[in-house]
């Protein structure tokens, strides 16, 4: 490989391509809804892999990951794209492509099976795996105690956090359950998923951690099915 090809290649990876990759994904699916009918349309929404209850039972598991690409208006779309590229950029950053693409993914899917359990509603939107996110500032700040960027971005987004919970409990259209499972798969994905120079001989947390996530996500998904 040439000099300039290696150039070419380590300027690619510096930048963050999955949080792009995410952000060119849900604007995509958005355009296609609106063509096919409206991204508001129920019909549509379901047709194109919102959270549907009666269909998940019926084994369309896939459900509990498309729906974190989908948005329901052109608002919900922005505002969640703008929390994606401002939060993510940073964050895939610091945690590596692969790690930050494990806890976004990851996060995304609890929430959604934390709203399979818990409500009945369609739903549809990133906000499950940005809350993911939005914990994996605390982790992090939690291991750079004497980082105040880092510190500050934690500080920030917890208030964030509260302030959207604190809403959600005023406004019926507010997906609660997937806004809190999202926030505790990101939580312990943080864990499992930090880079070593922030988490030096931390193997003990990360298996805790990761056992943590599969308990939380078959409980979660035996309540789904229990209940529904």
């Amino acid at each position: 490989m040439s000099n300039l090809s290696k150039i070419r290649t380590r300027r690619m990876l510096n930048n963050p391509f999955i949080t792009y990759g995410f952000l060119t994904i849900q604007l995509v699916l958005f355009l296609m809804m609106t063509i096919d009918g409206g991204s508001t349309n129920l019909y549509t929404l379901i047709r194109y892999g919102a959270k549907f209850t009666p269909l998940i039972l019926e084994g369309e598991w896939f459900r509990f990951v498309t729906p974190m690409f989908l948005h329901i208006g052109t608002m919900h779309l922005v505002m969640n794209s703008i929390i994606l590229y401002y939060l993510g950029t940073q964050l895939e950053n610091v945690y590596g492509h692969w790690r930050y693409f494990l806890i976004y993914i990851l996060s995304g899917i609890m929430g959604n099976v934390a709203s399979f359990a818990f409500s009945s509603a369609v739903s549809a939107g990133a906000s499950t795996a940005l809350f993911g996110l939005f914990a994996s500032t605390i982790v992090l700040a939690k291991y750079n105690q004497r980082n105040p960027a880092i510190q500050s971005l934690a500080k920030n987004f917890t208030v964030l956090i509260v302030i959207n919970l604190v809403f959600g409990l005023f406004n019926p259209t507010t997906d609660m359950a997937g806004h809190v499972g999202g926030l505790i798969g990101g939580y312990f994905m943080a864990h499992v998923a930090i880079k070593r120079v922030y988490s030096p001989d931390k193997l003990q947390q990360r298996i805790i951690h990761g056992g943590l996530f599969a308990i939380t996500l078959g409980v979660l998904l035996y309540l789904g099915f229990l209940l529904n």
